[in-house]
């Protein structure tokens, strides 16, 4: 029957059935669709979370290019900006955080803070914190100092600003003249909670975005906040897995020190002096899990000087004097055959890397 014979109100009832069942599949499609998406973004976070940061910015000549590639990656990351680059471009300031990416403070010139007076690491914060709230409404609550170099005094300046000081775990070298290649290796390093360092100013740095999002995906780990409570890379709203470490500065280091090799069910041990400086350093110590699961660890050393712990991280200390005894805390002690977990440390005196022993439970 041809369709000029059908009444027009049957052809006009066909055609709402007709509508409402297409609506019908559409709506089904795009519910699968979301219900995938979240589904697939949920198992993508499964190992944890890291944090990219980038300092030096903002620069006209690449912050554009930065944060463009890191949005057509899915990455958000914390910009540490310098407070006159931010002064002179308050426009890409608000860019920064349109884009979804978190904004620090890296003091106003970029100076070594450590051998400024008081007065002076006074003004290189609060300048920062003024003029990018200026640019933002808000202000910083994370500080990275310049060259991730620290002392008491500038501690003391940042709790009075409220401010986190935030280091690294890994460094990319990208201001050394690391190729993409590299800073992707060196991203390839990062664990649930660790902070890699670089930096805005640099091509290779933007081109390895895609690749450091690959392996981020492939290995479950998504790019997150850094807590202004730890320090450490969770999810954006705060929460996640429980993060094995702090953020650190890691710099190249010599030797490491390591334990015997494990047999079963014990572990090893090994210190990495990742920075030093007049008069402290910071050391991180991998643990690892022979071929069977322990339930709990124990680290032990002795210093051979006068070096004494000051700052203690994803460990419980025990002992006196230069004795040192480290135990797992209640989220890190559990570990499967040949796994690994990692705490840190700040300490003061000469930086050195004595014999461990590691005792498994």
């Amino acid at each position: 029957m041809a369709d000029s014979t059908v009444p027009t109100a049957r052809r006009a009832g066909l055609r709402r059935t007709l509508a409402t069942a297409l609506a019908g599949v559409l709506t089904a499609a795009l519910a699968t669709v979301t219900l995938s998406a979240t589904a697939a973004q949920a198992a993508d976070c499964s190992a944890g979370y890291v944090g990219l940061t980038y300092d030096d910015g903002p620069n006209p000549s690449n912050t554009t290019n930065l944060l463009n590639t890191l949005k057509a990656n899915g990455l958000r990351a914390t910009m540490f900006n310098i407070g006159q680059n931010a002064q002179n471009n308050p426009s890409l300031v608000r860019a920064q955080v349109d884009a979804g990416m978190w904004v620090g403070n890296h003091s106003w010139t970029h100076s070594h803070l450590t051998q400024l007076s008081s007065s002076q690491i006074q003004s290189e914060l609060q300048q920062t914190q003024q003029t990018i709230q200026q640019a933002t409404g808000s202000a910083p609550k994370l500080f990275r100092p310049p060259y991730g170099e620290t002392n008491s005094t500038l501690k003391s300046i940042e709790q009075q600003l409220g401010l986190k000081e935030i280091i690294w775990d890994v460094d990319s070298q990208d201001w050394n003249g690391a190729s993409t290649a590299q800073i992707v290796q060196a991203a390839g390093q990062l664990q649930n909670g660790q902070i890699i360092l670089m930096h805005d100013q640099y091509a290779t740095t933007v081109a390895a975005i895609p690749q450091i999002a690959a392996n981020l995906r492939s290995r479950n780990l998504c790019a997150g906040m850094i807590s202004p409570s730890t320090g450490r890379a969770v999810a954006p709203d705060g929460g996640g897995p429980v993060s094995p470490s702090p953020s650190n500065p890691q710099s190249p280091s010599p030797t490491p020190t390591l334990t015997p090799p494990p047999g079963p069910g014990g572990c090893t041990a090994t210190m990495q002096t990742v920075n030093s400086w007049t008069g402290g350093f910071q050391s991180n110590v991998t643990v690892r899990a022979g071929s069977s699961a322990i339930r709990g660890w124990t680290v032990t050393w002795s210093w051979p000087g006068s070096q004494s712990i000051s700052q203690l991280w994803g460990g419980l200390q025990s002992g006196s004097g230069s004795s040192v005894s480290v135990r797992n805390e209640s989220w890190n002690g559990g570990l499967g055959a040949s796994a690994s977990t990692t705490f840190g440390f700040v300490a003061n005196g000469t930086a050195a890397t004595p014999t461990l022993t590691c005792s498994a439970s």
